[in-house]
């Protein structure tokens, strides 16, 4: 694996916020070995314009939090709503409305690159209540 520690917190912390919005099919891929501009790629998916939106608000909203913060560098697509790119150096965010994700399928082009884990913890602390209840 190739990431760095900051693109490994930036990633993660980019998961949680886009699950956190209901975000669908979150990827993380690994892509260090393959480009030298960025170290890994979030890919994640919505069914419409305005969900799309409020996953790429809700990452951003949880990268400034931060302890060093982090902007992105570049933010693309935004009129459309049907896929935002969001450019913070060591990861690339890639929002897009689920027929985009489908048409383009990122996941595919990148396929031979490794992917990083990601489990959202609103999941893993639902089956651990579901868990104790038993």
């Amino acid at each position: 694996m190739t990431v760095s520690e900051r693109a490994h917190e930036l990633a993660m912390a980019a998961a949680q916020a886009a699950a956190d919005k209901k975000a669908q099919d979150i990827v993380l891929i690994d892509v260090g070995e393959q480009l030298a501009i960025t170290d890994v790629f979030l890919v994640a998916s919505a069914p419409n314009e305005r969900q799309v939106m409020a996953i790429v608000d809700a990452i951003e909203e949880r990268l400034l939090e931060l302890p060093e913060k982090a902007k992105p560098l570049r933010r693309e697509g935004e009129r459309g709503g049907r896929w935002v790119l969001l450019d913070f150096v060591d990861m690339v965010v890639h929002v897009q409305h689920t027929e985009e994700r489908e048409f383009y399928a990122l996941d595919r082009l990148w396929k031979d690159c490794p992917q990083l884990p990601f489990v959202d913890r609103d999941l893993v602390d639902a089956d651990a209540a579901g868990s104790a209840a038993e």
